[in-house]
């Protein structure tokens, strides 16, 4: 059997890395780095997300994850509340990735950290340690491209800079926030809150690229702004203490992007943001990289190929990010943002329909066959034996 080449060790790439390893699969996973880090990610699990890491023999649970049935929508000093159509749970992703990969060397892949992959050609993937022959490719390097096989939008990624911040609240406000995510809209963009392990609170925000250029790319003089303009922000972080140096950013994320299968290349599968990015306040991201997992290796172990993945792929994901894209463009204005908080309050079944409609189908679990009993080899994962390279 040709070994797999997966780039990236973040939930797509080391699920997928599991699911090969455990079907017998010789599969070698680079990870750039060298130990367990903090992604930019809003970290919330909704029930497809946890059913996956279920099988995967993963336990959020016994790694703290917080427990969140129902979700909030905040808008100018008013709230719209509503349950969501499942329990969804908050996890970091610096616990997540670190589960996943440690599981993904328990079932026998080869990890390897610390390797930062350059780019790829003709079958070769070039890293910092080397080149790395790939006659298959699972492409898992998330928001960022790979030069060689880079993702091309139909439409330009708008000029917004995306931020993540980890908070200790004070004792009120967390007790406030649990068993919530909550939505707050601004009139350049979002945040999302919500608590993962340990009781923090994780803060993410997206923002036009102009206003931070406004107060002279300053993040403090930003979230002053911010809090000063939203009193329910404010009331959240007040007395806060910030539990990271600085928050992580990035900048032009190409929301509502679906890869082509038309436009693939050969043994190369894309997995994660790679292959659909749905807008975050969806909380499905997680769920689209490890269903685009599951995915990749039952293609593969069927023996199909990458165009037969893809094609895939996107029947599943393309109607939710569809439509969780259009309802970003629809909310963008003001005015519509205001009408459809009036709508939310006055029909708080409108929140779940949303929260039920932008969503990956899970991949069923029939009787016997291939990557799908994984569930049934559930274990604690091994000790990390991974090997950094440099």
């Amino acid at each position: 059997m040709n070994p797999v080449l997966v780039a990236g060790g973040g939930p797509a790439g080391a699920a997928a890395a599991c699911l090969l390893a455990h079907a017998g699969r010789p599969v070698t996973l680079l990870e750039r780095d060298a130990g367990p880090r903090h992604k930019i990610c809003g970290e919330f699990l909704s029930r497809e997300a946890l059913t996956y890491l279920g099988r995967l023999g993963i336990d959020v649970a016994a790694l703290g994850a917080a427990d969140i049935p129902a979700m909030r929508l905040v808008y100018r000093g008013r709230m719209a509340e509503s349950a969501l159509p499942f329990r969804g749970a908050g996890l970091s992703r610096l616990a997540l990735d670190e589960a996943l990969l440690r599981r993904a060397e328990s079932l026998g892949a080869v990890v390897h950290r610390g390797v930062r992959v350059r780019s790829v050609a003709d079958g070769v993937v070039e890293s910092d340690a080397g080149p790395w022959p790939a006659p298959t490719l699972f492409l898992a390097t998330g928001k960022h491209d790979l030069r060689g096989s880079p993702r091309r939008p139909k439409r330009e990624p708008e000029a917004l800079i995306g931020f993540k911040l980890h908070l200790a609240l004070t004792a009120p406000q967390r007790a406030a926030l649990a068993g919530h995510v909550e939505v707050i809209l601004f009139a350049d963009g979002y945040a999302g809150l919500q608590l993962i392990e340990h009781g923090v609170a994780n803060l993410c925000l997206l923002i036009d690229r102009a206003r931070y250029d406004a107060v002279g790319q300053d993040w403090p003089a930003l979230l002053g702004e911010l809090t000063r303009s939203d009193d329910h922000l404010a009331r959240r972080l007040e007395g806060a203490t910030p539990l990271l140096d600085r928050p992580l950013s990035i900048f032009r994320v190409p929301y509502g992007y679906l890869h082509d299968p038309a436009d693939h290349q050969p043994g190369v599968f894309r997995l994660g943001d790679q292959a659909a990015v749905i807008p975050s306040f969806c909380g499905d991201g997680m769920s689209i990289a490890l269903h685009s997992a599951h995915v990749a290796a039952e293609t593969l172990l069927r023996g199909d190929d990458a165009a037969a993945y893809h094609r895939r792929m996107r029947r599943d994901a393309g109607p939710p990010v569809r439509l969780a894209f259009g309802l970003y463009r629809l909310g963008r204005p003001p005015m519509m943002r205001a009408g459809l908080m009036a709508a939310c309050r006055a029909w708080p079944g409108l929140m779940r329909g949303v929260a039920r409609h932008t969503r990956v189908p899970v991949i069923p679990t029939p009787p016997g066959g291939g990557c799908r009993r994984l569930q049934y080899c559930a274990t604690p994962p091994s000790a990390n034996r991974s090997t950094p390279l440099t």
